[in-house]
């Protein structure tokens, strides 16, 4: 099993480093016959007049030059998650390479010219980015088929506690080209039948909700013997994740801080909070105001939604949106997520919500300090009494300031169920770090683009579901 997993890795290593090349020597080929020489030409105005000597390179200088190329895509394509063979889909493996692509050529777009002094023209960089999205979706493909056809799919053993099965069958079932479930046993069965099983011919280990005095054994058992464990946290597992190991003495020793953020992270986050959304708000101010018009024209109805929700210590402000909904759409008073195909959502509605323009307002919030970029979303006072009743454990999300995205929102879908939303945002908390923050505004920029990030809850998803 050990040779299988090492050989899995270097060939995924091969294939990723085979797909960075190729799309280096395209931009290499253009370097050479297109941008190199503007480059190195001299520079002489229309009049006739002389402006200065081009810059000339050796090889090393060349190499740099690539070198940077390599390097900027291996960063945003390992970012988005575009060299993740085998691990995403195909399409969605492409999808992330569309935006490492697109970022590493901006970038060296900017580069260029400043080596010419001067903008360059265009078309060659845009020609560079099609071309690669052509080679990146066939490489996309082509080494997944490569994957899969060496690699089949694990065969797991699924060990389930009191809950349901159907939701953890249903997720690994989306990925049926990576895992199946062969079969499921339940921990009343006995522990030692439990044991029994685990020493079959499966691939791994999967344990869902099995209560803690028999799942600490369990883990023991099956890291023994080699077996691939797949474990299900618990809200306590995320907590204890994102301590800090001290070493007072001859024991090791888990910190848990009381408070999430330190001071001067909270400062640097602060200040990106401001910076950020003051240019933002410059930049998208004509989409805001075209879309003002838009929603005042369809209905006369007010161009603005603003809600009650709670920040950092539960304390209540107001949040500004876009308006996407009916002006009666909680006539009744009842606070109620958007559901699939919910008919209170207007044309113009789900146009703004399907790219995500309904949220543009919310700049301002972070820019007052209601909210931050990057955060546990802001949930409604009523949705949370109604969260803490089945999870008192979703308090603890709110030792944050709220965000426009957060990690739940990049790793999760809107439609993931309460607790499984509480345990990413979790995740995020008790792993901070400004670069956490930095890659999680990068990856936001994907799941703008991405269905499954705006669909809207099925309708036994509306009920907070508690599996610990």
């Amino acid at each position: 099993m050990k040779n299988v997993e090492s050989i899995k890795r270097v060939l995924v290593l091969l294939l990723g480093f085979v797909g960075l090349v190729m799309q280096t020597a395209v931009y290499a080929l253009f370097w050479f016959r297109t941008y190199y020489p503007m480059v190195a030409a001299d520079r002489v105005s229309q009049d006739g007049y002389y402006l200065g000597y081009g810059l000339k390179l050796y090889f090393r200088g060349h190499l740099l030059i690539l070198g940077i190329y390599f390097i900027l895509l291996l960063f945003f394509s390992n970012t988005y998650g575009g060299l993740k063979i085998g691990y995403l889909k195909p399409m969605d493996v492409f999808f992330s390479q569309i935006f490492a692509l697109f970022m590493v050529n901006f970038i060296s777009y900017f580069q260029i010219s400043l080596l010419r002094n001067w903008l360059v023209p265009v078309a060659p960089i845009v020609t560079i980015f099609f071309i690669q999205l052509a080679i990146s979706f066939l490489w996309a493909y082509a080494t997944n088929w490569i994957y899969m056809a060496i690699f089949k799919p694990r065969q797991l053993l699924l060990v389930s506690g009191e809950y349901s099965v159907d939701d953890i069958i249903r997720k690994f079932n989306s990925r049926k080209d990576k895992y199946n479930i062969a079969k499921t046993i339940n921990i009343s069965e006995g522990i030692e039948k439990v044991y029994e099983e685990c020493l079959k011919d499966y691939d791994g280990v999967v344990i869902w909700d099995v209560p803690s005095q028999y799942r600490n054994g369990l883990v023991k058992f099956c890291y023994g013997r080699n077996i691939r464990i797949y474990v299900m946290p618990k809200i306590t597992d995320v907590l204890l994740k994102g301590s800090t190991q001290l070493h007072l003495f001859d024991t090791p020793v888990l910190l848990l801080r009381e408070y999430a953020i330190k001071v001067e992270q909270r400062a640097v986050k602060r200040l990106i909070d401001i910076v950020m959304s003051f240019i933002l708000i410059i930049l998208f101010s004509p989409i805001m105001l075209i879309t003002a018009i838009v929603v005042k024209a369809y209905d006369g109805g007010p161009v603005l939604y603003k809600q009650v929700r709670c920040t950092a210590g539960r304390r209540e402000f107001k949040i500004m949106k876009f308006r996407s909904m009916r002006v009666d759409a909680e006539k009744d008073g009842v606070a109620r997520l958007a559901s699939k195909n919910d008919s209170r959502i207007t044309p113009v509605g789900k146009f703004i919500r399907k790219c995500r323009i309904d949220e543009l307002p919310q700049l301002f919030n972070i820019l007052i300090g209601d909210m931050s970029f990057i955060g546990p979303r802001p949930e409604r006072p009523e949705i949370i009494a109604q969260y803490l009743e089945e999870m008192p454990e979703f308090a603890f999300r709110t030792k944050i300031k709220a965000g426009l995205a957060g990690y739940a929102q990049v790793y999760g879908k809107y439609n993931t169920t309460p607790y499984d939303k509480l345990k990413l945002d979790l995740t995020y908390i008790e792993n901070y770090s400004i670069w956490l923050d930095i890659k999680l505004m990068l990856l936001t920029v994907k799941i703008l683009f991405t269905p499954d990030s705006t669909e809207g809850v099925d309708d036994d998803q509306i009920t907070a579901q508690k599996n610990a």
